[in-house]
């Protein structure tokens, strides 16, 4: 049973629909200044430092824990459907990882649809990957996260280096990732009365968004379509009550058939992107801590 704690993430969800519902005509801009309160659930993580910067042409934000190894990377990338969200949206959670990982994470600003359709945000992700390489970050001391569209994009730009020949991440840690454009998924249904968010016209709709032109098969935007051989080591984490859980149990299936070191964790009662609630609810600090732990010698922290 999920903690009286974890009731705030589900009032905050309600709370966006009962506004998308009440004003049919909220518009983009609107959708977007909704999403910005994401943040909202999370605590400060207190001790870390956010400094933003411009990488290959990217706006982006650093999150320094102090006292952290500074040639440790976790290359953040935030949810909001590809549409919303922001770094500023998720500073605080991506803080609360960084912290307990004991490294520096660098959150990226990609460019959003639909002004800025599939393929932009991969593209905006693998160029500031690259630019870390450049700065000389070492691939074995770089990990990928994301949640939602973020975590969809944080196995994205796995796929998109390899495409390029860089060389990969360590390992990456989505978190409740949107996978599916074409919203095949059965949780879709049976969770329809469960999610207070997510819901199946509101991902069709933000993926005919964000695909614009592009199929809803493209392995760069679908990557249960993608060729996953040769990916580093995966951990997933879902909340048990999420529309798109499917997405994840999916991905880890087809991942361990391409012989990916790969594991998919299902927190039970749990709404989508729970960690968001870091600092306030125990399952959330409870799932940074075993990202961290997971990550942390992988790292060779």
């Amino acid at each position: 049973m999920a903690s009286p704690q974890a009731q705030a993430m589900k009032d905050l969800y309600r709370g966006w629909l009962a506004a998308m519902a009440a004003n049919p005509d909220l518009g983009l801009e609107g959708t977007r200044d909704l999403f910005e309160h994401w943040g909202d659930l999370t605590t400060d993580p207190g001790g870390v430092d956010y400094t933003e910067v411009t990488a290959a042409g990217v706006q982006c934000m650093w999150a320094v824990p102090h006292g952290c190894a500074e040639d440790r990377v976790a290359l953040c990338t935030h949810g909001g459907g590809y549409v919303a969200g922001s770094m500023y949206s998720h500073r605080k959670m991506f803080g609360h990882i960084a912290k307990a990982i004991g490294c520096k994470a660098l959150l990226v600003h990609f460019r959003r649809a639909p002004e800025h359709p599939h393929p932009a945000p991969v593209e905006d992700t693998v160029a500031v990957y690259a630019w870390l390489l450049q700065q000389g970050y070492k691939p074995e001391h770089i990990c990928t996260t994301g949640d939602s569209a973020g975590g969809a994009l944080s196995t994205t730009v796995l796929l998109a280096a390899r495409d390029k020949g860089l060389p990969l991440p360590v390992a990456a840690m989505p978190m409740s990732p949107w996978y599916d454009m074409e919203s095949l998924g059965e949780s879709l249904k049976t969770n329809a009365d469960k999610d207070c968010l997510a819901n199946e016209t509101m991902v069709k709709t933000m993926a005919a968004t964000f695909l614009g032109q592009a199929s809803p098969v493209d392995p760069l935007a679908n990557p249960l379509k993608a060729d996953l051989k040769g990916l580093p080591p995966i951990y997933i984490q879902v909340g048990g009550d999420e529309a798109l859980l499917d997405d994840s149990l999916r991905f880890e299936t087809l991942a361990k058939a391409a012989g990916v070191d790969v594991r998919c964790e299902v927190f039970a009662d749990m709404q989508h992107v729970f960690q968001f609630m870091a600092g306030r609810a125990p399952e959330a600090d409870d799932a940074i801590a075993r990202m961290a732990a997971w990550v942390k010698p992988k790292l060779g922290l």
